[in-house]
């Protein structure tokens, strides 16, 4: 993460027109209820002086009366307006954190391929969920402060001055001494809270690993080892914590000193004035009253500098979110996408991520109509094309265009609404099944869905699901089989309707069983559409108008089947790989057996990868 920073200024007129300028009516309604509040504190402190002088000295039966009626008006106003102030400051301070909440999850969202590889999803799930909590807690604390707390400081300072402004002064006699260990401490909770945030950031990426890879932990038996990467960032974590508050601490406990040290100089010049006569018990009460008053407001003022500069720290983590440049935009005036089935095609396209040169000036076409398949060897940029077509990423150079339109003409949703992918990775989401499939759509037929469903298989295990289409499918699908996953993917995709197909590896985690049910659905679900298929098993792509093979980001060959083995070459030398060279072995073993039994004997049953290679090459 760079070490970006905004000083207080910027992030406050960011939070003012950016949240809080919109909520403008009800803050000030909000403002004028903790002035209020504030205010009664010193309405209160100057009832002191009537209190002692007229009614316990003087002895004045009547003054007992509307004293203690004010008194309770006092309260009584107190609690309404705190009542009124704290409500409607809740609700700004939900609102607005929402907004920050939502428009920083839009702003994640449009990000390209890069922004998200380097920035894992637990520390961008801090940022929308732990560090706007966080700032919504202290805007609150901030504008109270500034409002109830700072009202009731000036007032109840207006008070005391009005008694004795000697008095007063002496009283903040102080404050000098405060001034630069207070800044120092403002810096050290600034570090501190900027630490924290990155360190639980950490913990949430810690969290997003271990729980999507659990797994794989328990297979290879890491839940020790886990328990303690997790431990260690926790202990540095607390410890950043624990610092930050002291620092946050220190500043009210400095304030503690700087009243004692007030109270102490007014008692010893005060008290003298009262032994002489010059100043009354009432006025000295009244004066006590106001400045004890102050104690808990000057506090939380002194506070809410510590909560400030963590929020600040959080704040500058999520500002620069929202400033990172957005590298894929829409064009200002976008082409229409075309109609009907297009052609696909890449030229002088060249993409690299830092020294590593993944496309090399390829150049390729997918027909209209037509299945074309991509084959090479892990690493040969088969998938990046992928990306390219569909936005996720841009070349560095070289154009793609679909039907004849640059894809950079297009505007993004519209160009990504050409194609319907299918992939190894059948992702799903935390609901139901029918949520997967008709993806927030509300103009979906049941008869539409029923189509679709017969046509991707899901009509075929639907019966056995306790609530069919209402079953909720776990997270990334875990309650559904690898195969029944897929087939709800296609059933988005025919629901898609789109005239571009994007496969990649559709079938390649999938045992034989499932394989050829969802084989059976991607055929129907290519017909009629510009298909682009990635396979590494060349018995899926045989059968392909056109196949292209690739290594190290060039195009090396493109025919049908029969051509490229032809030809020889790249092709020819995988089919080899695939499938004669193993089918030899089968022969060579088969001959064997039956020599053995022409002597009478039993031959060897074979072992497990023997049986494999039965299957695997008795199909092809």
């Amino acid at each position: 993460m760079s070490e970006v920073t905004y000083s207080s200024k910027e992030l406050l007129k960011w939070l003012w027109d950016d949240y809080l300028k919109k909520h403008m009516g009800l803050l000030v309604v909000a403002i004028i209820f903790m002035s209020i509040e504030g205010a009664t504190m010193g309405a209160l402190a100057k009832l002191m002086q009537p209190m002692f002088d007229q009614v316990f000295v003087a002895g004045k039966e009547n003054a007992l009366i509307w004293v203690g009626l004010i008194l309770v008006g006092i309260f009584v106003l107190r609690a309404v307006a705190g009542v009124t102030q704290k409500v409607l400051l809740t609700r700004i301070s939900l609102k607005s954190a929402a907004d920050m909440r939502i428009d920083l999850l839009d702003r994640m969202m449009i990000q390209d391929g890069a922004f998200h590889q380097n920035h894992p999803p637990g520390f961008l799930i801090q940022r929308v969920q732990s560090d706007v909590n966080a700032i919504g807690a202290v805007w609150q604390a901030v504008i109270t402060g500034t409002g109830r707390d700072l009202i009731g400081l000036i007032v109840l300072l207006g008070v005391a001055i009005s008694i004795d402004p000697v008095w007063a002064l002496l009283a903040c006699i102080g404050v000098p001494l405060m001034v630069m260990p207070a800044a120092l401490a403002q810096r050290f909770v600034r570090q501190r809270s900027r630490e924290a945030r990155d360190i639980g950031a950490n913990l949430s990426t810690r969290l997003d690993e271990v729980f999507h890879g659990i797994v794989q932990i328990k297979l290879n038996a890491l839940e020790r080892y886990q328990a303690r990467q997790y431990r260690d960032i926790t202990k540095t974590y607390i410890r950043t914590e624990v610092r930050a508050a002291f620092g946050n601490s220190a500043i009210p406990g400095m304030i503690d000193i700087m009243s004692g040290i007030g109270f102490m100089a007014v008692i010893l010049y005060g008290g003298s004035e009262i032994i002489s006569g010059d100043k009354t018990i009432g006025q000295f009460m009244t004066f006590f009253t106001a400045m004890g008053f102050t104690f808990n407001p000057l506090r939380r003022l002194g506070a809410i500098s510590g909560l400030w500069q963590t929020a600040a720290a959080a704040l500058e983590r999520i500002k620069e979110l929202m400033d990172a440049p957005v590298n894929l935009r829409s064009p200002a005036k976008p082409m229409p996408v075309p109609t009907g089935l297009p052609d696909i095609e890449l030229k002088g396209v060249s993409l690299s991520y830092g020294d590593a040169k993944v496309l090399d000036d390829l150049n390729l076409t997918a027909k209209a109509g037509q299945t074309t398949a991509l084959v090479g060897a892990s690493g040969a940029g088969k998938s990046t094309i992928f990306n390219l077509m569909t936005r996720l990423i841009d070349p560095q150079e070289g154009a793609i265009t679909i039907g004849g339109v640059s894809i950079k003409d297009m505007d993004i949703p519209e160009l990504r609404g050409l194609f319907s992918v299918v992939s190894q990775e059948a992702l799903l989401f935390d609901e139901t099944l029918r949520q997967n499939i008709v993806l927030g759509r509300e103009d979906v037929s049941d008869a539409e869905l029923q189509s679709v469903l017969e046509a991707a298989h899901v009509a075929d295990f639907l019966p056995n699901l306790e609530h069919g289409l209402e079953t909720p499918v776990g997270p990334r699908g875990s309650a559904l089989s690898g195969g029944q996953r897929q087939r709800v993917v296609i059933a988005r995709a025919l629901l898609r309707n789109t005239p571009i197909l994007l496969l990649d590896e559709a079938t390649s985690a999938l045992d034989a069983q499932s394989e050829k049910v969802v084989q059976q659905a991607l055929d129907r679900l290519s017909k009629g559409r510009t298909t682009i298929v990635i396979a590494h098993r060349l018995a899926t792509i045989r059968g392909a108008d056109k196949i292209i093979v690739m290594d190290r980001g060039r195009v090396m060959d493109e025919g049908n089947h029969d051509e490229l083995l032809s030809r020889g070459g790249i092709y020819a030398d995988l089919y080899r790989l695939q499938f004669e060279d193993g089918k030899t072995v089968y022969d060579s073993r088969h001959a064997r057996d039956l020599r053995v039994r022409e002597k009478g004997l039993k031959p060897n049953r074979p072992n497990i990868l023997q049986r494999f290679g039965q299957r695997l090459f008795g199909q092809a």
